[in-house]
């Protein structure tokens, strides 16, 4: 009886443990690339952070000088992520990437493209 209940303690402390991860947190730091339009994207240097708390996913990217913008959305299929985000002057961002084991990617596409690989902070 007291192996049963030790058993099934440690089982539940288990499944604790899982039902609440810590969030993962990966970045991006790199410059644009031109769009139709546009001259001076590789110039402009991003930083963007993504956290990742089971499916939920929040953002937030800042170009060099200017304010730090913000987006939210879920995970999607295979861990996709797709949603939009205000810019400045009324403008928007497509918010485009993967988070996967070993090939997380983020790409932000409006004024300038901004992508590349994400790394675990």
């Amino acid at each position: 009886m007291t192996r049963t209940l030790a058993a099934a303690t440690v089982a539940l402390m288990l499944a604790a443990g899982t039902a609440h991860a810590q969030p993962v947190v990966y970045t991006w730091t790199g410059y644009g690339t031109n769009v139709p339009g546009s001259g001076k994207c590789p110039t402009y240097k991003m930083v963007i952070d993504v956290t990742v708390d089971g499916d939920a996913v929040k953002g937030k990217f800042q170009q060099e000088g200017r304010p730090e913008r913000t987006f939210e959305t879920t995970l999607g299929r295979n861990g996709s992520i797709k949603t939009a985000a205000m810019v400045g002057g009324g403008g928007m961002m497509d918010v485009i990437g993967q988070i996967k084991e070993g090939d997380s990617r983020i790409k932000l596409d409006g004024y300038c493209v901004f992508e590349g690989k994400l790394t675990k902070k």
